[in-house]
């Protein structure tokens, strides 16, 4: 069975985009590559109990075992030890990457408090879209009660285009809540 937003992307939004951009070839309009979930847990240092909570948070929000990234270089400022511990990432490809943009979409954006959109100037330059959210609570997997701290994280979509513009009128065909500027 196919995530019903990859089934509204090839039925509808395909179509749709290269009507607006004028191109017969589908392979040439852009499309969602995969997403990218970080969390950056500074405080683990101090804390380990919270990395290993953060990364399950993490693996129930995207539905895929999280990676735990290690730092690279020692930052004495930060008290930061060569790979030591400090953040989780799911890269979500296919069928997974679609239903958690559903749910995202669908679920987690509209229970942000006093949310009036996410700002349509967070892209890059090369069509890739980065969002922050401030607490992991927003999403419906997570049980508030068992939540001892809250921990935001990064969202990234990459898409194949190379354009903003492409890649703006990509996000908002699957209906991303962009705010007006």
């Amino acid at each position: 069975m196919q995530a019903r937003l990859y089934e509204k992307f090839t039925k509808e939004i395909l179509p749709a985009l290269g009507e607006k951009f004028g191109r017969k070839n589908p392979h040439s309009l852009p499309k969602l590559q995969k997403i990218v979930l970080n969390m950056g847990v500074g405080k683990a240092l101090l804390d380990k109990n919270r990395m290993t909570e953060a990364a399950e948070h993490l693996t129930q929000i995207a539905g895929q075992k999280s990676q735990i990234t290690k730092s690279r270089v020692a930052v004495a400022g930060f008290r930061l030890r060569e790979n030591s511990e400090i953040g989780c990432r799911v890269t979500l490809r296919g069928k997974r990457m679609y239903e958690f943009l559903d749910r995202l979409i669908n679920a987690a954006l509209p229970r942000i408090r006093d949310f009036r959109g996410i700002s349509p100037k967070s892209f890059d330059g090369n069509g890739n879209y980065t969002m922050g959210v401030s607490e992991q609570l927003i999403f419906p997997e997570i049980d508030a009660d068992k939540v001892n701290f809250t921990q935001g994280m990064d969202i990234t979509f990459v898409t194949s285009t190379r354009n903003d513009d492409e890649a703006r009128e990509l996000l908002r065909a699957f209906g991303m809540p962009f705010r007006e500027s």
